[in-house]
């Protein structure tokens, strides 16, 4: 998938996401303000997620729950400095158990991520559109 977008397309964009994906771990790449936490929350939205959905920025990980009891992991690694703070913290097991995450800044813990892991990535081609690339 590859295509621009607007705010109004968001919803559109999060369900082909969700239906292309080959994999529950989605990986987030882009500048800040690009809009990675907006398509995630839709995407939380479409999945069943009811909770108010934010980024976890300093507790790393939000844990939402979907109306057909599946788990949602929402992970922010902004603010990482090391991957051993990734390890100390169970990525591994998170990423293990085939439940949804949904990580922003995956470059900061690369040698981490599962290989099959998708990659979505996001640019601003002007004030009111986005590209996303799923790789």
């Amino acid at each position: 998938m590859k295509k621009n977008y607007s705010l109004e397309d968001l919803s559109e964009v999060a369900a082909e996401i969700i239906t292309s994906a080959e994999n529950k771990t989605l990986l987030f790449y882009g500048q800040m303000g690009v809009g990675k936490t907006t398509l995630i929350k839709e995407i939380c939205k479409q999945l069943g997620v009811l909770d108010n959905i934010s980024s976890p920025t300093f507790s790393l990980v939000n844990e939402y729950q979907t109306t057909n009891s599946e788990k949602v992991f929402h992970f922010d690694f902004y603010r990482i400095t090391d991957e051993e703070e990734a390890l100390d913290m169970g990525i591994e097991e998170y990423l293990d158990n085939n439940d949804w995450c949904l990580i922003e800044w995956p470059e900061n813990i690369e040698n981490l991520l599962p290989l099959e892991a998708v990659q979505i990535y996001l640019t601003i081609s002007n004030d009111e559109q986005r590209n996303i690339q799923l790789k």
